[in-house]
């Protein structure tokens, strides 16, 4: 029997769960969206991709060093589009530092999916300013 679960498995309602997921900080939820030899590239970082989380362990800490930087960290207003085994979310990041520093800036995650799950997830956000709250 194949338990495989094909690439087309995968879709916008997939995508919509993962952002919602984030937004519970549901580390569990996203690590099961996730391929075993899953990557993470994050916004920041000193190389070409950003920060790389290679491997589910990684990628696991990378996912909650996010929570760790913005423990408000929020997704909002998602737009999605899966296209065969690429996909796209992009969102409203919003997130408070432990010093005060707000964020708030349009961005999109590309995803390369496998066998119904995500291989690779590499984000982009704007480069914006913090906001300054009164």
């Amino acid at each position: 029997m194949n338990t495989r679960v094909p690439t087309d498995a995968v879709t916008t309602d997939f995508l919509q769960a993962f952002g919602d997921a984030w937004n519970r900080h549901d580390i569990e939820a996203l690590m099961a969206a996730m391929a075993d030899d899953c990557e993470f590239h994050a916004v920041a970082g000193p190389e070409l991709l950003g920060k790389s989380f290679i491997g589910r362990d990684a990628v696991r800490a990378g996912f909650e060093l996010a929570w760790q930087t913005f423990p408000d960290a929020a997704w909002l207003n998602p737009v999605h589009f899966v296209s065969g085994e690429r996909g796209v979310t992009e969102s409203t990041f919003a997130g408070t530092k432990a010093d005060g520093t707000r964020i708030e800036a349009r961005m999109v995650d590309i995803f390369t999916f496998r066998d119904g799950k995500i291989a690779v997830k590499n984000a982009f956000r704007k480069d914006r300013p913090p906001v300054v709250t009164v």
